[in-house]
């Protein structure tokens, strides 16, 4: 008999960790049966348990399947006697393709002997035979029956974490940083730790252990120890994740999220549409003063967010892409999937960008192969999405400076000289001007003379 008080308290401790009764009692007549069958039972025995939460008794079955001479093989001479000369004859036989399973009296049952014990009975049909209750095993089948009861729970609890953390993919999940280990990040999330690799994390982010971490689970995997789930804070729809929870706009399907171009870290594009007519896309995602667009921008650790709105005039939205330069005029070559954008000179390095980036995001963002001229016609950059190129004619580049995000004029000056003012002048002292140093020296040599 098992003590119910004990067994009560077991399964709402592991209710609480998401297992449920059902599953538990399930686990519990498993052990319950297999150490019966390894204590009292014969080979081949197929035991099942039952047990009475209402007494906490423990009853025991014996299971035999109603078979005929077309469902299964009779054994051979030889095969009887290989099973039982053979202390570690498996009770699972490998079958060939096409096989018929060996007859065994201990979990089989011919149909005509199962019709004078049942009528009705059919081919498949299970027999049940009772077997005599037991309450003392020896500590092998205990112990069995305890690994039995791990197993089920580990499967449980896999199972368990699947279907939560399975429906919070694609969403932003929160955790303290566990420990760092070769790059990765292990976060814990409660039940279970999530990791973030070294190449899903912004370049430049220092994490300390016990800190508070936001990151996107973009994966769920189960593998042989436990599920294991991916996170990232370099992933594009993180910052999508991250607008939403500011903006409801976009939340609730009133704004659309039409292309997004991310180097983590650094700057984002991200380009909206919006569905309804009374709502800015822009206007609504920046929000009053900037604070929405802020927030997330802190949450990046700074990283500069450009925010556009979408057009299905490729022309327009080439144009909007290249964000906060205006470029003059933008011609489209469909056959090469290229534009070829104009800008003013003072909007060159605005539109290329700090190392090209501007124009790199803006290409990644359009899907066009984007070239930015100058007035004259002079290349200065191109970009397909990926890389970006710079010609050396570029002003910035012939001065020997990177692009960057503001206008830059750069023109040769002479060096300034810094002047002291009047009053701080250097002077050279007169000759006959003498220190303190001095005057004390020239009285000590008159004593000695």
């Amino acid at each position: 008999m098992i003590d119910l008080k004990t067994i009560n308290a077991v399964l709402g401790e592991f209710e609480d960790r998401g297992i449920s009764r059902v599953t538990m009692i399930d686990a519990i007549e498993s052990a319950m049966a297999t150490a019966y069958k390894r204590e009292y039972g014969k080979r081949g025995q197929v035991v099942r348990a039952k047990l009475d939460l209402d007494t906490g008794t423990v009853s025991f079955e014996q299971m035999k399947t109603v078979v005929d001479d077309t469902t299964v093989r009779f054994p051979t001479e030889v095969e009887e006697h290989e099973k039982h000369a053979h202390a570690f004859y498996p009770e699972e036989e490998q079958l060939a393709e096409g096989e018929l399973p060996r007859f065994d009296p201990e979990k089989h049952i011919l149909l005509a002997d199962a019709k004078r014990m049942k009528r009705g009975a059919a081919l498949g049909e299970e027999i049940v035979f009772p077997l005599e209750s037991q309450d003392d095993f020896g500590r092998i089948a205990a112990q069995t029956a305890k690994q039995v009861v791990i197993q089920k729970v580990r499967e449980a609890e896999k199972l368990s974490m699947m279907e939560e953390f399975g429906e919070k993919k694609g969403k932003i999940v929160s955790g303290i940083v566990q420990r760092m280990e070769r790059g990765a990040i292990f976060v814990d999330l409660g039940r279970t730790t999530g990791i973030i690799p070294y190449e899903e994390q912004i370049p430049g982010e220092r994490y300390r252990m016990g800190e508070r971490i936001r990151a996107y689970l973009y994966a769920v995997d189960e593998g042989f120890r436990g599920v294991y789930l991916r996170l990232s804070r370099a992933h594009p729809k993180f910052v999508v994740k991250l607008f939403e929870l500011e903006a409801p706009e976009l939340a609730a399907g009133s704004i659309e999220v039409k292309a997004l171009a991310r180097e983590p870290g650094s700057r984002t594009k991200i380009a909206l549409v919006s569905l309804d007519p009374h709502v800015d896309p822009v206007g609504s995602l920046v929000g009053q003063r900037g604070v929405r667009v802020s927030t997330v921008m802190s949450e990046l650790g700074g990283e500069r967010i450009d925010i556009i709105e979408w057009s299905e005039d490729a022309k327009e939205f080439v144009k909007e892409s290249l964000s906060p330069a205006t470029p003059i005029d933008v011609v489209l070559d469909e056959s090469t999937h290229r534009a070829t954008v104009t800008v003013a000179g003072d909007e060159q390095s605005l539109a290329i960008g700090r190392g090209g980036q501007n124009v790199r995001l803006a290409a990644k963002l359009t899907g066009w192969n984007i070239d930015i001229v100058s007035v004259d016609g002079n290349e200065i950059a191109e970009s397909d999405g990926e890389s970006a190129a710079i010609a050396a004619e570029n002003p910035a580049e012939a001065a020997g400076v990177m692009p960057t995000e503001s206008a830059e004029v750069i023109a040769d000056a002479p060096a300034e000289k810094t002047e002291l003012p009047a009053e701080e002048e250097l002077s050279e002292l007169p000759a006959s001007d003498e220190t303190v140093a001095d005057k004390e020296e020239d009285r000590d040599t008159a004593k000695d003379d």
